[in-house]
């Protein structure tokens, strides 16, 4: 059969045209299925609590079910390797922090690359940590912990969310700062850790107010300083390392939003403006705010601005990480 060269012209420019309407089509359709947002630390830590507070209400914007998967292990390397094999269509997030996307690009031999493998698609929040130790321990302040610890080395046991991870980190530095000698425990994340701690079966922990402050509001652990400058708004009983005795011991942790690199522009700015929508929303920042996290200004909630973050925190860090000789065991 012969097509007249007219019929053919336009088939031929119908066909040629078909990717870029797809894709356009595909766009405005996203999304169209449920998300899996990674957390990849246990559940019941600092990052599954941002992650599922972040979730329930970027639902809403985009019509979608967004189920939160905890994929545990090596600091939150396992999950956010997920992330980095995952298709980038937009189904498969992560909510990382300074740790698993900055940290552990020092300690552990990765198969993936932490900038160029990821689209960021904008900073969260971030929160100060605070120093923390069982009910029954003997220390009333920082100063007695300190004392205590140095007057028994290598028995006072400090709980971390695993090797590499925040609390790990802090952990070391805390150790060499104050010269004591205490053990490190890791855990496959900040909650078991918290677990143990109020059962105790570890002496202390450096972690973020947003697992401990309603037990050492219960009165089930003992909270002895905020590693911050100033007090934490909602905990103000609570003094800071400059009033209790280690001043400028300052430690914060920030969370972040990414996506596999190479997903769709126009995808990242739906996540962008979801979850920018999310933390204005105002019981989102009543949530957050309860448990120590503070929003990210609302002009830095960009993917530019998670970039440039992580970007100066991986040229800060890794020196000290390095030096510090912290390896995967």
């Amino acid at each position: 059969m012969k097509f007249p060269r007219r019929n053919f012209l336009l088939l031929a420019a119908g066909v040629a045209a078909l990717p870029g309407v797809s894709s356009i089509a595909w766009a405005q359709t996203y999304p169209s299925r449920p998300i899996t947002m990674i957390a990849p630390f246990a559940a019941g830590g600092p990052t599954d609590t941002v992650a599922r507070i972040l979730a329930d209400r970027m639902r809403r914007s985009l019509g979608q079910a967004i189920i939160v998967e905890n994929v545990v292990g090596a600091g939150g390397s396992i999950g956010v390797g997920r992330v980095a094999r995952s298709n980038p269509d937009g189904y498969t997030i992560v909510v990382g922090n300074w740790g698993t996307f900055v940290v552990i690009g020092a300690i552990y031999t990765l198969q993936y690359d932490l900038v160029k493998d990821f689209d960021p698609i904008l900073p969260l929040v971030t929160e100060p940590t605070v120093v923390v130790a069982k009910k029954a321990h003997p220390a009333i302040n920082l100063r007695e912990l300190v004392a205590w610890l140095k007057a028994n080395p290598g028995k006072g046991t400090m709980g971390t969310s695993g090797l590499g991870g925040p609390s790990h980190i802090f952990g070391m530095l805390f150790r060499q700062v104050t010269e004591a000698d205490v053990q490190l425990v890791p855990y496959r994340g900040a909650g078991p850790a918290v677990q143990d701690l109020a059962a105790g079966q570890i002496d202390m922990m450096i972690t973020g107010p947003t697992i401990v402050l309603a037990l050492a509001r219960a009165g089930t652990i003992k909270t002895f300083a905020v590693n911050n400058k100033t007090r934490l708004a909602s905990a103000p009983e609570i003094p800071t390392v400059d009033e209790a005795g280690l001043p400028g011991l300052y430690f914060s942790v920030w969370h972040g939003l990414w996506a596999p690199k190479g997903t769709p522009k126009d995808v990242i700015a739906k996540l962008n403006a979801a979850a920018s929508e999310a933390l204005a929303d105002e019981t989102v920042k009543q949530r957050f705010a309860d448990i120590g996290q503070d929003i990210w200004p609302r002009d830095g909630q960009t993917p530019a601005a998670l970039a440039a973050l992580q970007k100066a925190e991986i040229e800060r860090w890794w020196p000290v990480v390095k030096s510090g000789g912290i390896k995967a065991q």
